[in-house]
């Protein structure tokens, strides 16, 4: 078996999932996400500041509408992205820092951040522009606390398999900018937060760690949460979470000058690649725009849906979220090729079951995918290879298994963030 042959009708049905996932990705696109949210000119100055893997995309459709309708009134301000997601802009500076571990090219962001909205006045304001990753690229140890600590701190969430709303609101407990500090250095100047979601649910406050918009974890809250998950933290970070708790709340005054959006999320991009099937003549059904869990987990969930649930081919099974993967090793992959490895084992010799899973931001994980196919026959063309899929998924190396395959998806930056997409074609394109 040529692990890597596709024929004609299996390379029709990859390119349909393909265009269901550009059709996603530019319905989030940044340009057309920011018009209709575009704030009045202030009295005083407008400082941009904003922080995610799509935040450098985000800031140069900003400054492009921003001249369109107030061409005389300047714009100033920074931005950190993800190494290799950068773009041009004309007044708004670009950062580029360390994702998913932070670096000290981070820090120094973090530091531009806070600078940036430092000494401004009522008449000031500030438009914060946060998109998902944005957590990693602003880190900005409190106390005593370091980057070493921080980088043990995203190390140890990482591999805990905990969702995003657990990580990011232990991340809160750490740090100066995260969790409305941001918002609160930039007092009393208006914010603005116009927010790409990539999480569960929507929460702004959850979007990179929501460095403008508070939210009410508790110190007591946070160590519960460690225990819950059998997160271990380095003795200096357990020592932070003993100190007294200087948390902001949603109802301080701080924040009664500030207004948040969300512009852009998983839901409306899978309502547009639903539309775009529906339109080429096959059903279509969105699970949920908000799946979590073991990503292995939520494969196999997905491949029983496949296999034997309601939906008659020809069809689209669509799902969006953010699942999680607990690391049992140092192999290479992210959370959906793991999710694809578990489903392709699932329906190991199912005809008529072709699925693209991939993160709407362009990187799967460290690599430089975005995700990868997987159909019926992935797990017997791994054997071919001498891969058995279940070792593969056990030592958390999807990424070699569809590398060896040929069958990663890969995108490069999309300029945009709404978590993963999951599409399963049912049967064949009409």
């Amino acid at each position: 078996m040529d692990a890597r042959a596709l024929d004609i009708q299996d390379m029709g049905k990859r390119a349909f999932l393909t265009d269901l996932f550009e059709t996603a990705v530019a319905a989030a696109d940044p340009l057309e996400a920011l018009r209709e949210h575009l704030p009045d000119a202030p009295k005083g100055r407008l400082v941009v500041v904003g922080a995610g893997k799509g935040a450098a995309h985000l800031a140069a459709a900003f400054e492009t509408l921003w001249a369109e309708k107030h061409r005389d009134k300047p714009i100033s301000g920074v931005v950190v992205t993800r190494y290799g997601y950068a773009v041009p802009c004309r007044h708004i500076k670009v950062i580029e820092a360390a994702h998913p571990v932070p670096d000290v090219a981070g820090l120094r962001a973090a530091e531009a951040l806070m600078t940036a909205v430092s000494g401004l006045s009522a008449d000031d304001l500030v438009v914060a522009l946060m998109c998902g990753g944005g957590s990693s690229l602003l880190p900005a140890p409190a106390g005593d606390l370091t980057l070493a600590d921080e980088q043990a701190l995203n190390e140890a969430l990482l591999a805990s398999g905990a969702p995003i709303a657990v990580m990011n609101a232990l991340r809160k407990q750490f740090s100066t900018i995260k969790g409305g500090r941001l918002a609160a250095a930039a007092h009393p100047a208006r914010v603005v937060s116009l927010v790409v979601s990539d999480v569960p649910g929507d929460d702004p406050a959850q979007v990179a760690s929501g460095p403008t918009v508070a939210s009410a974890v508790p110190r007591d809250a946070a160590r519960a949460l460690l225990d819950s998950y059998r997160i271990v933290l380095t003795p200096a970070l357990l020592a932070h979470l003993e100190q007294p708790d200087d948390g902001l709340l949603p109802d301080d005054c701080i924040f009664r000058n500030t207004e948040t959006r969300v512009i852009a999320s998983a839901r409306l991009s899978l309502e547009a690649a639903a539309g775009r099937a529906r339109a080429a003549g096959l059903a279509a059904v969105i699970l949920s725009d908000a799946i979590e869990g073991e990503a292995r987990d939520i494969g196999l969930m997905h491949a029983a849906i496949a296999r034997e649930g309601p939906f008659a081919a020809p069809a689209v099974i669509l799902s969006g979220g953010e699942t999680s993967v607990t690391l049992r090793a140092k192999g290479r992959g992210g959370r959906n090729t793991e999710f694809l490895l578990s489903f392709a084992q699932a329906i190991d010799g199912v005809a008529g079951i072709v699925a693209l899973a991939a993160d709407t931001d362009g990187i799967d994980g460290s690599e430089d995918n975005a995700g990868a196919f997987a159909d019926g026959t992935s797990a017997a063309r791994l054997r071919a290879l001498g891969m058995d899929a279940r070792s593969v998924l056990a030592r958390n190396d999807a990424w070699g298994a569809f590398d060896a395959l040929g069958d990663l998806f890969v995108t490069g930056p999309t300029g945009t963030n709404v978590n993963d997409f999951r599409a399963i074609l049912l049967g064949d394109v009409p």
